[in-house]
């Protein structure tokens, strides 16, 4: 197996699977949401961000999860409707997901382990952390949850990889 997320697949809100391999050859940054949590205010920051770069082959996945403190309680269309109304995400919002412990999503345990994905060992602490993946699919940065996705530093190193083509 490649050390890439090209070999994972979730489920959208249809309940249709899809490949991570549609996000190849983009940068994108990949992050745990809940709906509940005081960082929710980074949708707004994410959708800023998402603006700014998606015409030059940027991309956001987020995957709710409910594993820290229960702040993900909606599911389903629920979950759904919060992200795209609520909060007028236009990127890609996943079904919820656990993103650690025993039932953890195979991309996030790729995403967590150095083992797996050759890079780094970043287990999310809490919600809104954040993977940033380069144009091959390679983990190569990570962020935790206080770091805005507006940051001067994520700007940067997303610039940075977009620039690498």
């Amino acid at each position: 197996m490649e050390n890439n997320i090209y070999n994972f697949k979730a489920l959208e809100f249809s309940g249709k699977e899809r490949s991570l391999e549609d996000f190849a050859g983009k940068v994108v940054l990949i992050v745990n949401t809940a709906s509940g949590c005081y960082f929710r205010k980074q949708f707004k920051t994410l959708e800023q961000l998402y603006g700014k770069f998606k015409d030059q082959g940027f991309e956001i996945l987020a995957f709710p999860s409910n594993d820290f403190n229960n702040q993900e309680p909606r599911t389903g269309l629920n979950l759904e409707t919060y992200c795209k109304i609520k909060e007028r995400v236009t990127f890609p919002v996943f079904k919820r997901i656990h993103v650690k412990g025993d039932y953890i999503h195979p991309l996030y345990n790729f995403l967590s382990k150095k083992e797996l994905n050759g890079v780094l060992d970043s287990k999310p602490l809490w919600n809104f952390h954040k993977f940033l993946v380069d144009r091959e699919g390679r983990v190569v940065d990570f962020y935790y949850s206080l770091t805005s996705p507006m940051s001067a530093r994520v700007q940067r190193r997303i610039r940075d990889l977009l620039d690498a083509k």
